[in-house]
């Protein structure tokens, strides 16, 4: 069982930066691939960016490619999603998720979920 807590949400302005973090606790955290999915009021949940066990393979979803940047510490066992250029539409929940092995863009093979950090762009 992995455990995952993100922090790092916040009210903020369009064009501004900000960091989140998901801290995990639990064993043989380098086994599973790591991602980002985020869901506004009233919209599905949508895949944002994911990264291979290793880190060395990372995807992102159109909307946020080129303005944010997935890592990994294996030893700290933390995911770091570095997000610039927000604009309003980047407002919405941001939720941390595990899933063993492959990485995946599909949030039903994910099996460990964070509770949600809030991210707020004002226009």
């Amino acid at each position: 069982q992995l455990y995952l807590v993100e922090s790092g949400g916040a009210l903020v302005q369009a064009g501004d930066s900000l960091n989140l973090s998901c801290e995990a606790s639990g064993p043989a955290f380098i086994s599973y691939a790591m991602a980002w999915f985020r869901q506004a009021p009233g919209k599905d949940r949508e895949f944002v960016s994911a990264v291979s066990l290793g880190g060395a393979t990372t995807v992102y979803a159109d909307s946020v490619k080129g303005r944010f940047t997935i890592s990994r510490d294996n030893t700290k066992m933390t995911v770091l999603l570095e997000m610039n250029s927000l604009k309003p539409d980047d407002t919405a929940v941001y939720y941390c998720a595990a899933r063993r092995m492959r990485l995946s863009q599909s949030e039903n093979e994910y099996t460990y979920w964070g509770q949600g950090t809030q991210v707020t762009v004002s226009s």
